[in-house]
């Protein structure tokens, strides 16, 4: 008898579709309230680091270049007090065979679904996740299928959004192109149904377990180049994956020290939801639309519970505006002779206001760069952004800067300068959520440690928030 494939039917039968998509039975880590055995969860991928290690220099992943930025920390030091402007150094993820740093979420989705026997895999992304499972599976022997949330109900598609659905064709993948709303998860449900292709998510334990290697790579690379330990690495912050394997290898690798900080684009009062707002953000990741959400519900993901849970890890949230961004990857072309994708350099233009709170024997990590080239590249975006009637200027752009209305190209390098969003507030909203998730019930005290694990912080801060 055929299923009914209705949007209700499909999303009633979510769980028993990602049991079977997984291999995973999430229930068995579940307590019954608000925590569960998060760490269970990523011992069961069944990976040592050294084994997945393996698994990706089998398929031209990991091993980057750590890039020491002389001439962009040179500028940084125009702007800092004397003493000041910390060395700025790029682990250049580009060299990734798919050109950023989720080919290393890939290369260990794509051979788990080897090992157990999938013929294809499937992943729900408008990334650069999608072409690093299409590269992935291509190496592998694997079908793959890319659902990708791509256009406004006119039809009209970013052109990065394009541009890494014609990288993924280019590797052999299927690609299902959806306008913006609810039919995404609908569709990827679906297909992984009818399929019986492996859930290749972002945010499995698998995925979650290759960004290991990053912050593995960037302590050991650190000590051999400068002797020790970086004393910051900024990651450019959307769903949190990236912040939460990068943190995990470096504490893996001893760097326990290490300040971890999220960098997003502010993107605030765009939805990323809405269809008339679609097209006027100038960038389809590393910004607030996701970051915050992402980091205060991670469970709102393609799976049961989120492997990536960045909150746990974060020290910093700090944010920067479009234009900065913009101007930043044109320096790096400029002074370094690096062209790399805007995504990435959030976490430089970020870098470039933090190294100038650091001493100059400090080091600081960008923890990726990512290939550029077609819709991908700062022009097209600008021009498609003028296209919507965005204004495209020069100025100041922490005074100027409105999302949705204008791209403020800073006027002068030292007005780029990142800001603290509220972590604390973000705290708190996920300890909120996760109770209400919950059906509201009166956490126990392992609800209460998990959720001080969940947010950095302790139990007396949790009661405290809970008013209990």
């Amino acid at each position: 008898m055929a299923l009914a494939k209705d949007y209700d039917s499909v999303m009633g039968r979510s769980n028993e579709i990602q049991k079977k998509a997984l291999g995973l039975d999430y229930e068995k880590y579940e307590s019954g309230s608000i925590a569960f055995d998060y760490e269970a969860l990523m011992k069961d991928t069944g990976y040592t680091l050294d084994e997945i290690t393996k698994i990706q220099s089998r398929t031209a992943v990991g091993n980057t270049p750590l890039i020491e930025l002389r001439n962009i920390s040179k500028l940084a030091r125009k702007y800092a007090k004397p003493g000041y402007g910390a060395r700025i150094f790029a682990k250049d993820e580009a060299a990734n065979a798919s050109g950023s740093f989720k080919a290393r979420r890939a290369a260990c989705a794509v051979a788990h679904a080897k090992k157990l026997g999938y013929k294809g895999v499937i992943a729900a992304t408008s990334g650069n996740y999608g072409a690093a499972v299409a590269s992935q599976a291509a190496m592998q022997g694997l079908d793959c299928i890319i659902v990708q949330e791509c256009y406004d109900s006119n039809g009209v598609g970013q052109p990065e959004i394009v541009e890494k659905a014609r990288k993924c064709e280019a590797y052999g993948a299927e690609v299902i192109q959806l306008t913006v709303g609810p039919e995404l998860f609908y569709t990827f449900l679906s297909v992984l149904e009818d399929t019986g292709y492996f859930n290749a998510s972002l945010y499995s334990p698998f995925g979650i377990a290759g960004i290991e290697t990053l912050g593995y790579e960037i302590a050991m690379q650190c000590r051999e180049r400068v002797g020790k330990d970086p004393d910051m690495v900024v990651c450019t912050n959307a769903g949190g994956g990236m912040m939460t394997g990068t943190a995990r290898g470096l504490l893996k690798a001893g760097a326990v020290d290490t300040k971890m900080v999220a960098a997003s684009i502010d993107l605030t009062g765009l939805s990323m939801a809405s269809d008339k707002q679609f097209n006027l953000k100038s960038c389809t990741t590393g910004h607030t639309g996701f970051g915050v959400p992402y980091a205060t519900d991670p469970d709102h993901s393609d799976v049961p519970r989120s492997a990536a849970r960045p909150l746990r890890y974060m020290d910093r949230y700090v944010t920067v505006k479009q234009g900065e961004v913009m101007y930043m990857t044109e320096a790096l072309a400029q002074l370094e002779g690096i062209e790399r994708g805007p995504a990435g350099n959030t976490a430089l233009a970020a870098a470039f206001s933090l190294a100038q709170e650091l001493p100059e024997d400090a080091v600081l990590v960008i923890s990726e760069t990512e290939y550029t080239g077609a819709g991908k590249h700062i022009q097209p975006q600008l021009s498609f952004a003028r296209d919507n009637g965005i204004e495209i200027k020069f100025g100041n752009p922490t005074e100027e800067d409105k999302p949705g209305v204008n791209v403020v190209l800073p006027a002068d390098p030292g007005l780029i300068q990142c800001h603290d969003a509220d972590l604390h507030h973000f705290r708190q909203s996920l300890i909120r959520k996760a109770v209400k998730k919950a059906g509201g019930v009166t956490p126990t005290d392992e609800d209460l440690q998990f959720l001080a694990e969940e947010t950095k912080t302790d139990v007396a801060f949790v009661k405290e928030t809970l008013g209990l």
